[in-house]
Protein backbone atom coordinates (compact mmCIF):
# COMPACT_ATOMS: atom_id res chain seq x y z
CA UNK A 1 0.00 0.00 0.00
CA UNK A 2 2.88 2.35 0.61
CA UNK A 3 4.36 2.15 -2.91
CA UNK A 4 4.38 5.40 -4.87
CA UNK A 5 3.23 5.60 -8.45
CA UNK A 6 3.98 9.27 -9.13
CA UNK A 7 6.88 11.65 -8.81
CA UNK A 8 6.71 13.61 -5.53
CA UNK A 9 6.73 16.99 -7.29
CA UNK A 10 3.85 15.89 -9.56
CA UNK A 11 1.83 14.71 -6.58
CA UNK A 12 2.60 17.85 -4.56
CA UNK A 13 1.51 20.00 -7.50
CA UNK A 14 -1.71 17.98 -7.70
CA UNK A 15 -2.17 18.41 -3.95
CA UNK A 16 -1.58 22.16 -4.21
CA UNK A 17 -4.07 22.55 -7.06
CA UNK A 18 -6.77 20.59 -5.21
CA UNK A 19 -8.48 23.57 -3.56
CA UNK A 20 -8.81 25.35 -6.89
CA UNK A 21 -10.19 22.19 -8.48
CA UNK A 22 -12.80 21.82 -5.73
CA UNK A 23 -13.73 25.51 -5.79
CA UNK A 24 -14.16 25.36 -9.59
CA UNK A 25 -16.36 22.27 -9.24
CA UNK A 26 -18.79 24.15 -6.97
CA UNK A 27 -18.42 27.61 -8.51
CA UNK A 28 -21.64 29.47 -9.15
CA UNK A 29 -23.89 27.00 -7.36
CA UNK A 30 -26.70 28.35 -5.22
CA UNK A 31 -27.43 26.97 -1.76
CA UNK A 32 -30.32 24.97 -3.26
CA UNK A 33 -28.10 23.57 -6.01
CA UNK A 34 -25.53 22.45 -3.45
CA UNK A 35 -28.27 20.19 -2.08
CA UNK A 36 -28.73 18.33 -5.37
CA UNK A 37 -27.59 14.75 -5.86
CA UNK A 38 -27.79 12.10 -8.57
CA UNK A 39 -30.64 10.45 -6.65
CA UNK A 40 -31.91 10.06 -3.11
CA UNK A 41 -29.44 7.24 -2.42
CA UNK A 42 -26.43 9.46 -3.18
CA UNK A 43 -24.90 12.34 -1.31
CA UNK A 44 -25.54 15.92 -2.31
CA UNK A 45 -22.78 18.23 -3.50
CA UNK A 46 -22.72 19.83 -0.04
CA UNK A 47 -22.44 16.40 1.57
CA UNK A 48 -19.49 15.59 -0.69
CA UNK A 49 -17.55 18.79 0.02
CA UNK A 50 -17.53 18.53 3.82
CA UNK A 51 -16.14 14.98 4.18
CA UNK A 52 -13.49 15.64 1.53
CA UNK A 53 -12.24 18.51 3.68
CA UNK A 54 -12.65 16.60 6.94
CA UNK A 55 -10.74 13.61 5.60
CA UNK A 56 -7.92 15.80 4.36
CA UNK A 57 -7.78 17.51 7.75
CA UNK A 58 -7.62 14.17 9.57
CA UNK A 59 -4.86 12.77 7.33
CA UNK A 60 -2.86 15.99 7.78
CA UNK A 61 -2.34 14.78 11.34
CA UNK A 62 -0.76 11.59 9.98
CA UNK A 63 1.74 13.66 7.99
CA UNK A 64 2.74 15.69 11.04
CA UNK A 65 3.10 12.61 13.22
CA UNK A 66 5.22 10.85 10.59
CA UNK A 67 7.49 13.88 10.28
CA UNK A 68 7.97 13.90 14.04
CA UNK A 69 8.54 10.22 14.75
CA UNK A 70 8.69 6.87 13.03
CA UNK A 71 7.50 4.96 16.10
CA UNK A 72 3.85 6.02 16.20
CA UNK A 73 0.78 4.05 15.22
CA UNK A 74 -1.90 6.09 13.47
CA UNK A 75 -5.39 4.78 14.07
CA UNK A 76 -8.70 6.06 12.85
CA UNK A 77 -10.63 3.31 14.58
CA UNK A 78 -12.82 5.95 16.25
CA UNK A 79 -13.76 7.15 12.75
CA UNK A 80 -14.09 3.81 11.01
CA UNK A 81 -16.31 2.42 13.78
CA UNK A 82 -19.07 4.85 12.82
CA UNK A 83 -20.85 4.72 9.43
CA UNK A 84 -20.31 7.69 7.12
CA UNK A 85 -24.00 8.59 7.36
CA UNK A 86 -23.65 9.04 11.12
CA UNK A 87 -20.60 11.27 10.73
CA UNK A 88 -22.58 13.31 8.21
CA UNK A 89 -25.29 13.77 10.83
CA UNK A 90 -22.93 14.38 13.76
CA UNK A 91 -20.88 16.90 11.80
CA UNK A 92 -24.00 18.55 10.33
CA UNK A 93 -23.05 18.23 6.66
CA UNK A 94 -26.56 19.07 5.48
CA UNK A 95 -26.88 22.26 7.54
CA UNK A 96 -23.46 23.84 7.04
CA UNK A 97 -22.32 26.31 4.43
CA UNK A 98 -19.36 25.10 2.37
CA UNK A 99 -17.36 28.37 2.47
CA UNK A 100 -15.52 27.72 5.74
CA UNK A 101 -14.73 24.16 4.66
CA UNK A 102 -13.30 25.39 1.34
CA UNK A 103 -11.17 27.92 3.23
CA UNK A 104 -9.89 25.26 5.63
CA UNK A 105 -9.11 22.94 2.72
CA UNK A 106 -7.09 25.61 0.91
CA UNK A 107 -5.17 26.55 4.06
CA UNK A 108 -4.45 22.92 5.00
CA UNK A 109 -3.23 22.03 1.52
CA UNK A 110 -0.94 25.09 1.37
CA UNK A 111 0.36 24.23 4.82
CA UNK A 112 1.10 20.57 4.05
CA UNK A 113 2.73 21.29 0.69
CA UNK A 114 4.95 23.91 2.33
CA UNK A 115 5.80 21.60 5.22
CA UNK A 116 6.65 18.63 3.02
CA UNK A 117 8.81 20.74 0.73
CA UNK A 118 10.62 22.48 3.61
CA UNK A 119 11.29 19.61 6.01
CA UNK A 120 14.11 17.18 5.28
CA UNK A 121 13.46 13.67 3.98
CA UNK A 122 9.68 13.85 4.22
CA UNK A 123 8.34 11.87 1.27
CA UNK A 124 9.44 8.45 2.49
CA UNK A 125 8.95 9.02 6.20
CA UNK A 126 6.51 6.46 7.52
CA UNK A 127 4.60 5.28 10.52
CA UNK A 128 2.29 2.36 11.08
CA UNK A 129 -1.39 2.70 10.24
CA UNK A 130 -3.79 0.41 12.03
CA UNK A 131 -6.35 -0.57 9.39
CA UNK A 132 -9.71 -2.09 10.29
CA UNK A 133 -9.62 -5.86 9.79
CA UNK A 134 -6.14 -5.73 8.21
CA UNK A 135 -3.83 -4.94 11.10
CA UNK A 136 -0.91 -2.57 11.01
CA UNK A 137 1.04 -1.50 7.95
CA UNK A 138 3.79 1.09 7.50
CA UNK A 139 2.59 3.89 5.27
CA UNK A 140 4.64 6.75 3.84
CA UNK A 141 3.88 10.45 3.86
CA UNK A 142 4.05 10.37 0.07
CA UNK A 143 1.43 7.62 -0.12
CA UNK A 144 -0.95 9.60 2.10
CA UNK A 145 -0.53 12.78 0.09
CA UNK A 146 -1.10 10.87 -3.15
CA UNK A 147 -4.13 9.08 -1.67
CA UNK A 148 -5.68 12.40 -0.63
CA UNK A 149 -5.03 13.92 -4.06
CA UNK A 150 -6.70 10.93 -5.73
CA UNK A 151 -9.56 11.06 -3.22
CA UNK A 152 -10.31 14.64 -4.19
CA UNK A 153 -10.25 13.85 -7.91
CA UNK A 154 -12.81 11.10 -7.39
CA UNK A 155 -15.16 13.41 -5.49
CA UNK A 156 -14.75 16.32 -7.90
CA UNK A 157 -15.79 13.92 -10.66
CA UNK A 158 -18.89 13.04 -8.62
CA UNK A 159 -19.75 16.73 -8.27
CA UNK A 160 -19.35 17.19 -12.02
CA UNK A 161 -21.69 14.26 -12.67
CA UNK A 162 -24.33 15.79 -10.40
CA UNK A 163 -23.99 19.15 -12.13
CA UNK A 164 -24.28 17.51 -15.54
CA UNK A 165 -27.32 15.47 -14.48
CA UNK A 166 -29.07 18.69 -13.41
CA UNK A 167 -27.86 20.82 -16.31
CA UNK A 168 -25.73 23.04 -14.06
Amino acid sequence: MSEQTHDPEVVLALCASGPTELEEAVAGLTEAELDMSLNTANWTIRQIVHPVVDGDDIWETFVKIALGTNEAVFSLQWYWDVPQTQWAERWAYVQREIGPSLELFAANRRHIVQLVRAAADTWNRSIAVKWPKHGEERVTVGWVIEMQADHLTSHVNSIRKIRQAHGL
